[in-house]
């Protein structure tokens, strides 16, 4: 077994920017989803064009991320070649993979989008919503298209969403597979499995790179089959005696089709609640993805007027969202729904790497108003919709590629997949693992990091687009950690001595109107030394005020709140 060490990132490495492309070759650039979980986004360039697989949003952590809604890819590197850009092919409807491509589409709306029949419906859904009418091509597995120089073939799936794929891109530097997000549960709600036989034969013709799902690298063995929640979800139903709340992802399909079967089975109506999970549910029942009884599912105004024990709501929230429809139940801010005594909330879902204080604050706040709580650690309500190290180790075995490049995860994850690369025979030259912004280049079989182009993070907040960088974001974190201080002092124009003040207001430091007053003097006294070395420049009184001020609240409070000095001339 090969055991050569694995490269670190380019970052370490300091990678200049990329060469010009060799005549021949391949260019691979993952613009997100490595490092983290979410931002997906990988941009493959032959002969002069460019095709994009997946365009998705990452999840802003709102400790390090204040004021943060949505994190984006950098499109920088491709801005100014979009004309060069067949499509943008979609493997899946979930966020992380395509919460972006409206924002992509700003720049460019007629960048064709090519997916399945549910992920393209989930799209255009929410581009309606910025009157956006994108060109689609609703593609599904075993279709076979051509776009400009690139080839590709569609590969059924199995994901915790309807409709996933897989892609092989053929050029003439080689074939390429991108798994997107998979796992290989045998026995799925609804029969489609993911295509080993499709991946053999590829493995046949011969595969040069393949870049895979590796976001559960690191947990041994084979995926749980969907099909185990439904009798856990019985036996809850069944025990509870007041009114169900569960909350899971919008997008997840067989989820809310193992409540509805639930519900039935147990004599109650269904309500859904949150925008996405409605519109989407909405998508699914009418592709007839979503099974639905006859009378089943009731709106929200008309759930309050059942008894608790004839009720489920299905709702949006699974991951602690403040203000997701299960957040303001929890918050008591719902203006329908007051969890209390007697309810049974369940949590569907896994949690997403950052968001585990979010979902436990949640947990807590329901628990206190008296709910009782069900969620992954207590009982087998939630299965994972990416395989794990023994089904990658069996993809790669059957795929047998030449490359490998692990996607989708953060770095125990892409290091984990490498690891199980080496264990399948693969030598650690041809084990590629790099960050976002590196630039892969596959020429005569051999894929290696040639270069790095820009790729930061882009944040979304509110309407602003990339207004956001990580200046602002220190000056956050450092508001919420320490409290604001402004100190207003006038001085003479001509002597620089104080004549006015100092006055000082702080918010978020302390409630006591007397806690500063010790500093005031010294403040003044700093001033009036400067005043006698001939400093009466505002700019240089400005930083002897934040220095004296900065330094007494160190010494006294050992603390460091943003200190913001307003020096007036008169």
């Amino acid at each position: 077994m090969a055991s050569a060490p694995l490269e670190g990132t380019s970052e370490l490495k300091q990678l200049s920017p990329p060469p010009e492309l060799p005549e021949g070759g391949l260019r691979v650039i993952p613009l997100g989803g490595l490092g983290a979980i979410g931002r997906n986004m990988t941009v493959f360039e032959f002969d002069g064009k460019l095709l994009i697989v997946d365009c998705g949003v990452l999840f802003p952590d709102t400790a390090d991320q204040p004021g943060v809604d949505l994190i984006l890819p950098d499109f920088a590197p491709i801005l100014d070649r979009l004309e060069d850009v067949q499509a943008i092919v979609l493997t899946h409807g979930h966020e992380d993979h395509i919460g972006a491509v409206p924002y992509l589409l700003a720049h460019k709306p007629d960048i064709p989008l090519v997916g399945s029949q549910f992920t393209l419906a989930l799209i255009e859904a929410k581009l309606a919503e910025r009157r956006i009418t994108p060109y689609a091509l609703t593609v599904a597995e075993g279709r076979r298209e051509r776009l400009g120089p690139f080839d590709l073939e569609f590969f059924a799936v199995n994901h915790s969403i309807p409709d996933a794929l897989a892609v092989a891109i053929r050029t003439p530097a080689g074939l390429v597979l991108h798994t997107g997000d998979f796992k290989m549960d045998q026995l799925p709600l609804d029969g489609r499995i993911t295509d080993l036989a499709g991946f053999a034969r590829l493995g046949a013709e011969g595969v040069d790179l393949l870049l895979s799902d590796s976001t559960n690298a690191e947990i041994p063995g084979f995926v749980t089959p969907e099909r185990e929640i439904g009798p856990v979800l019985d036996a809850i139903f069944a025990k509870a005696a007041g009114r169900i709340i569960v909350a899971s992802f919008a997008s997840h399909v067989h989820r809310v089709q193992q409540v509805l079967d639930s519900a039935a089975e147990h004599g109650r109506k269904v309500a859904l609640i949150g925008r996405s999970m409605v519109r989407n549910m909405g998508i699914a029942r009418d592709l007839g993805l979503l099974r639905v009884e006859q009378g089943l599912i009731v709106g929200l105004e008309e759930a309050t007027a059942f008894p608790p024990n004839q009720i489920v709501l299905m709702s949006t929230g699974s991951q602690g969202e403040p203000m997701s429809a299960l957040g303001r139940m929890a918050n008591g801010d719902h203006r329908h729904v007051t969890v209390g005594p007697g309810d049974t909330v369940v949590l569907a879902s896994s949690l997403v790497p950052g968001n585990e204080t979010s979902v436990y604050r949640v947990i807590n706040q329901l628990a206190r108003g008296g709910a009782n709580v069900i969620h992954k650690e207590t009982a087998k309500v939630h299965v994972s919709g990416h395989s794990p190290a023994g089904e990658l180790l069996y993809l790669l075995n059957v795929v047998k590629p030449s490359n490998l490049m692990p996607v989708h995860g953060e770095w125990r994850h892409l290091r984990a997949h490498a690891r199980l690369g080496l264990e399948s025979g693969l030598k650690a030259e041809n084990i590629v693992l790099c960050e976002d912004g590196d630039v892969v280049d596959l020429v005569d079989g051999h894929a290696r990091v040639v270069g790095h182009v820009k790729s930061r993070y882009v944040y979304v907040d509110g309407l602003a687009v990339g207004d956001v960088g990580e200046s602002l974001l220190t000056e956050r974190r450092i508001l919420g950690d320490g409290g604001f201080i402004a100190v207003t002092v006038v001085v003479d124009s001509v002597t620089g001595k104080v004549v006015g003040g100092p006055t000082l207001s702080a918010k978020g430091f302390s409630e006591d109107p007397a806690a500063f007053d010790p500093v005031l003097p010294l403040v003044t006294d700093g001033l009036d030394r400067a005043a006698l070395e001939g400093v009466t420049d505002p700019h240089q009184l400005q930083q002897i005020v934040r220095r004296v001020v900065g330094r007494w609240v160190n010494e006294a409070y050992r603390r460091r709140p943003m200190i913001v000095p307003n020096v007036l001339e008169v």
